[in-house]
């Protein structure tokens, strides 16, 4: 298969950002990793492994991305008020910079992107997805929690607000909703097994919202065995990312 490491330039995030490619043709899916935050996470873990046959036959084309969740979530010992303010560079990063790269990449200006992650890639995915429909059309989300001031010690600012999909999915209304509605689905996975507490609180809490908004999404509950571990992740993402492949090929 296809695979080369990347040095994204970033004058928003004011450094090059790491970044893998693997696959030569085929619809784009970004992953976002969890609270390592390293771009080579989905490799060490065995994702790609999962995923190499459409990756090899040219039906997925699929980015791992570095991100900043240490500086904006984790790091406890900086105040959440200047945490958040990390994230809107990284934000950027992504939509001014990082997706301009993947279209050019495909040779295509205009085509849909797919984000996927775990544990907090998940709030990740769903947080790009909800905020911006327009780009990504496809959300994996698997053992998430999207109620983000359980990470800011229940500090909240507009910042915060706006970058928790529980906070803010009630108020989505308008063409904004419209545009969700038209263009977006998330499949929202969770495991009932060990160390999912919380997790799959708010993946329910998150699907009851996108419900009562219409929003296009998926359920899925796996059962009391299921872990918060990566075999099992490697698992959701094959059954869920089927269907996207076959829809997108």
């Amino acid at each position: 298969m296809f695979r080369k490491h990347e040095l994204i330039p970033s004058r928003h995030m004011g450094r090059p950002v790491n970044l893998w490619r693997y696959g030569h043709y085929g619809p784009p899916l970004i992953a976002f990793p969890s609270a390592s935050g390293m771009a080579h996470e989905w490799e060490s873990n065995d994702m790609v492994a999962a995923l190499a046959p459409w990756l090899e036959e040219g039906k997925l084309k699929l980015y791992t991305v570095e991100s900043n969740v240490s500086a904006v979530w984790t790091r406890k010992e900086v105040p959440a008020q200047e945490r958040i303010k990390q994230h809107l560079p990284y934000e950027r990063w992504v939509i001014d910079e990082l997706v301009p790269f993947i279209r050019h990449d495909c040779q295509n200006d205009t085509i849909p992107i797919a984000a996927a992650g775990t544990s907090l890639g998940a709030l990740y995915a769903a947080n790009f997805a909800l905020k911006f429909p327009a780009v990504f059309r496809y959300a994996l989300c698997m053992s998430g929690r999207y109620d983000a001031t359980w990470l800011t010690d229940g500090f909240v600012n507009d910042d915060v607000y706006f970058n928790s999909p529980i906070s803010y999915v009630p108020g989505i209304q308008g063409d904004y909703l419209e545009q969700v509605r038209k263009n977006t689905h998330l499949a929202l996975v969770c495991g009932q097994g060990r160390w999912e507490d919380g997790n799959i609180e708010d993946t329910q809490h998150l699907a009851r919202l996108l419900e009562a908004k219409g929003i296009s999404h998926q359920l899925d509950l796996w059962g009391h065995d299921v872990s918060h571990q990566w075999p099992w992740w490697a698992m959701q993402a094959k059954h869920h990312l089927a269907g996207y492949v076959h829809a997108a090929n």
